[in-house]
């Protein structure tokens, strides 16, 4: 089993709605991937939010946390840190660029945990992040 690190966030615009990427046109996520070497967290989260939603203009609330999951990468097991923060956003437009995201769209707070496809991500946010927002 390898060990990864990832890094994204929580991306809430003026009404109150929470951004979620499709991955791959199977899964539905948070923005979020690989922490890349030489990059902090805070860098990877901002990127991968940019790469994926087409969103710069963030605003850091706070760290959310860290939490871990099992899978697979590489085609082997993956033990993975993901780690998230809380940005607010006054854009409205999502944009994605990385063609392997290929939809990004606004939902309500509410509906965000029951869309995530992993039920690590959906436990975290339902538990740790949704109380805060």
């Amino acid at each position: 089993m390898f060990e990864s690190s990832a890094a994204g966030g929580v991306v809430v615009d003026p009404g109150g709605r929470v951004v979620v990427v499709r991955q791959r046109a199977r899964t539905w996520s948070l923005p979020k991937g690989h922490v890349e070497d030489g990059e902090g967290v805070l860098e990877a989260a901002r990127r991968e939010i940019h790469e994926e939603c087409g969103l710069a203009d963030l605003e850091l609330v706070a760290e959310l946390g860290s939490y871990t999951r099992l899978g697979v990468g590489r085609g082997l097991p993956e033990r993975k840190t993901i780690t998230l923060f809380w940005f607010r956003s006054p854009e409205a437009v999502l944009t994605p660029l990385d063609p392997s995201n290929p939809e990004a769209r606004w939902v309500p707070r509410d509906e965000v945990a029951g869309l995530l496809s992993n039920p690590a991500d959906g436990r975290f946010f339902r538990d740790h992040v949704l109380p805060l927002l």
